[in-house]
């Protein structure tokens, strides 16, 4: 039967470990929201809130610790008593309530009833002789044999501290499984009492000196199967306890005890968990099972104790309980928030990087070519500008733009310009002087048609040029950003020469041809006389046909 039970217990083991490995894909656990928000106010406690101030400012390093749900948990399984008789699995339960103080310590207070019973299959002879248990029901030592027997409740109450072992993972953020382990201090009461007798309160002298057969005892299977058709359940006779000499409560032992013990915990959700313990209890107290001491012979004066223990191993469910409260800690990984911080940076204060540029002039060293002067100007290599090539920087330049012609330059970065060929000859322009100052003739919009206030200044301009025949004149029309422009134009330089030629009767090769410049109004074309050495073209094709226009 035990084997049975402990094979079932694996076996609960194995399913639920392969529930939890199977929550956790991807290094992220499934239904896990990972670790709270560090800047979120309303989980922090009011007398923490100072330090999530300064956090927030930036004037301090760590966050504050959240406000974090409470643990409450009930929990049943197997309960077995180590003593001088053999334990027979009972059945234990209990709850508790657990608080964080940490992420890996953890407070919890925690109860526990359990009914828990031994029988021995080797008979004793001489052990018993000063157990009241017995000798008070008509067991006679040495003549007859027993096989001690117990049925104990118990009931204890601790405090434990529980240290939680894989919470602070490095390689992923969480996991569905929490391993814990446990030490903590109580106190129990127990009562324990004796099968001496049957249901007719008649002892079993008859039964258990039958049972040893003659050459030996025989094998435990048949010696179990007699007693257990041969005794009741009755449990009637109080065992053998400390009397007085102990404290009692509600008229049951008293005694302090220990614990240690391990565990694992399976998440369900962020609410519920399921949790898988082993508790070990030392009691230091020899008669949970009503016997003072293992049996040894009756000519044996070293007689020594050994205490009994009990052990709890259970399933239980804990739920969490709290509002504007984070998970238990115990759950979280506190390296949460520095890795995220590392990895994608919200609330982590970035230094501003200052680059070394020793000169001053705005470019830092690493990309500096020079150490310039103080007040230099210089371009993206940190050279000093100079902007005519003259070898003198343009802060010491006194003539910034120096024609090549004109260089090399002196230490101020002033050149000498030699006298270009014809230097000293009449260069003035007879015929600008003859011919005047030609006007300007205006378009409207986009009209290349001429207005009669154009017509009567180009019959003014005709008629001087009739007065010198030897003077030629440039007709300039301006602009040429797009086609449109550059072909209205060179339409609104050829009207004014057409017209010039048909209704004025002035030769076509007296006129140069000159649209689409710049630096002058789009809607104005100007008239000059040319100077004596100028060449230009007399006709000029439209630049785009397609779009000529007439008026």
């Amino acid at each position: 039967m035990a084997s049975k039970k402990y094979s079932f217990l694996a076996g609960a083991m194995c399913l639920l470990a392969s529930y939890g490995f199977a929550q956790t894909t991807g290094g992220t656990t499934t239904g896990n929201v990972g670790a709270y928000d560090v800047s979120d106010s309303s989980v922090v406690p009011s007398k923490r809130m100072p330090q999530h101030t300064e956090f927030m400012n930036g004037t301090y390093n760590y966050p504050a610790k959240p406000r974090n749900q409470w643990e409450v948990g009930v929990k049943g399984g197997l309960f077995t008593v180590s003593s001088d008789v053999p334990a027979q699995l009972s059945w234990g339960a209990g709850a508790h309530i657990r608080k964080a103080l940490g992420y890996v310590f953890s407070l919890r207070l925690n109860y526990m009833y359990a009914k828990g019973k031994g029988l021995s299959y080797v008979p004793a002879t001489t052990g018993y002789k000063n157990n009241i248990a017995w000798t008070a029901n008509g067991y006679t030592a040495p003549t007859d044999q027993v096989f001690y027997n117990f049925k104990s409740t118990v009931q204890d109450l601790s405090l434990e501290g529980i240290f939680s072992l894989n919470n602070i993972r490095f390689h992923k953020s969480k996991s569905g499984l929490n391993f814990y382990a446990l030490i903590g201090a109580g106190a129990m009461i127990y009562d324990t009492y004796v099968n001496a007798l049957n249901s007719n309160g008649t002892n079993y002298v008859g039964l258990f000196n039958g049972i040893n057969a003659t050459g030996g005892y025989k094998d435990r299977g048949d010696i179990k199967d007699q007693l257990k058709n041969g005794m009741d359940d009755s449990y009637e006779t109080p065992a053998e306890n400390e009397g007085n000499r102990r404290a009692k409560l509600w008229g049951q032992t008293l005694k302090p005890v220990g614990h240690v013990g391990v565990g694992v915990a399976f998440k369900l959700s962020n609410r519920v968990n399921l949790a898988l313990e082993d508790r070990f209890t030392f009691t230091k107290d020899d008669l949970m099972d009503g016997v003072r001491w293992q049996e040894h012979p009756a000519d044996d004066p070293a007689l020594t104790r050994d205490y009994d223990a009990y052990n709890f191993a259970s399933l239980g469910l804990n739920f969490n309980l709290g509002s504007k409260s984070v998970e238990p800690l115990w759950w979280i990984n506190p390296l949460d928030y520095a890795y995220s911080e590392i990895r994608n940076p919200r609330l982590m204060r970035i230094p501003k990087p200052v680059l070394p540029d020793s000169d001053g002039d705005g470019v830092t060293d690493q990309f500096d070519q020079e150490q310039t002067p103080a007040g230099c100007p210089v371009d993206s290599h940190g050279v000093s500008r100079d902007t005519d090539g003259d070898g003198v920087p343009d802060c010491r330049d006194k003539e910034v733009v120096t024609p090549t012609y004109c260089q090399p330059v002196d230490a101020d970065g002033v050149g000498k310009c030699p006298c270009p060929e014809g230097c000293g000859k009449d260069t003035s322009n007879a015929c600008a002087t003859a011919l005047g100052a030609l006007p300007s003739v205006t378009f409207s919009g986009s009209s290349v048609a001429l207005s009669n206030d154009g017509k009567s200044m180009l019959a003014s301009v005709a008629s001087r040029m009739r007065n010198n025949p030897e003077c030629r004149v440039v007709v300039t029309g301006y602009c040429a950003s797009s086609k449109a422009e550059q072909q209205r134009s060179w339409d609104r330089v050829n009207s004014i020469i057409n017209y010039m030629v048909e209704k004025e009767g002035i030769s076509a090769d007296r006129f140069y041809f000159n649209y689409g410049q710049e630096g002058g109004d789009c809607n104005t074309v100007d008239l000059r006389a040319a100077n004596p050495d100028e060449q230009g073209q007399t006709s000029v094709p439209a630049p785009h046909p397609n779009l000529r226009k007439s008026k």
